[in-house]
């Protein structure tokens, strides 16, 4: 097993010999410096269009379908603006200040819809109460409490009635007064016979 490593090893050593001795005056030049920052981009930017043409499935049309367009206040007088994207289905450009995200629908278990730029780390979370623009890589919240309309009817509604404490009884049912069963006779004289 160690010859055939080393034979390896020595292989490809070989291999670069040659390539080397072929184009002696390629192996003496220094990159230049385009080629040096061609090659210091992040491959964020390859990776973003690759994305925008791999098809969704229905359930993510499904969740894209669900998703609140038009631009949305949030507190602190910030704002979010989401619009559907121009050309790739079910996909959406989500503005915030100067930054733009390119989002996609992410499935979930609790029915919110998610929305996620994998490149930059953001996600919309849009709740019926509210929406919120997260930064998952540096763990902060870029934008909380943005509501439309409707999430504003649905938080006034929340706050005038809300949910039960975890910790506190459930109400009980009033109790109601039942009749004993009745036996036939028939049962009793049997049974103590």
């Amino acid at each position: 097993m160690l010859k055939l490593l080393v034979s390896g090893l020595m292989l490809a050593g070989i291999c670069c010999v040659a390539a080397h001795a072929a184009d002696p005056a390629a192996a003496r030049s220094k990159p230049s410096a385009k080629a040096k920052s061609a090659r210091q981009l992040p491959a964020v930017a390859a990776v973003q269009p690759a994305e925008s043409h791999v098809p969704l499935s229905a359930d993510h049309l499904a969740v894209a379908q669900r998703v609140v367009l038009g631009k949305v206040p949030c507190e602190l007088g910030a704002h979010v603006s989401v619009s559907a994207h121009e050309t790739a289905q079910g996909r959406f450009v989500l503005e915030h200040g100067r930054q733009k995200f390119h989002m996609v629908p992410v499935l979930t278990s609790t029915g919110a819809i998610r929305l996620e730029d994998a490149a930059s780390g953001a996600v919309w979370l849009q709740l019926a109460n509210k929406s919120m623009l997260m930064d998952q890589k540096q763990g902060r919240r870029l934008a909380d409490a943005c509501m439309n309309a409707e999430q504003v009817t649905v938080a006034d509604a929340m706050a005038r009635s809300p949910a039960p404490h975890l910790l506190e009884p459930l109400p009980s049912a009033p109790a109601t007064a039942t009749e004993p069963a009745k036996v036939p006779p028939d049962a009793v004289k049997t049974a103590t016979n």
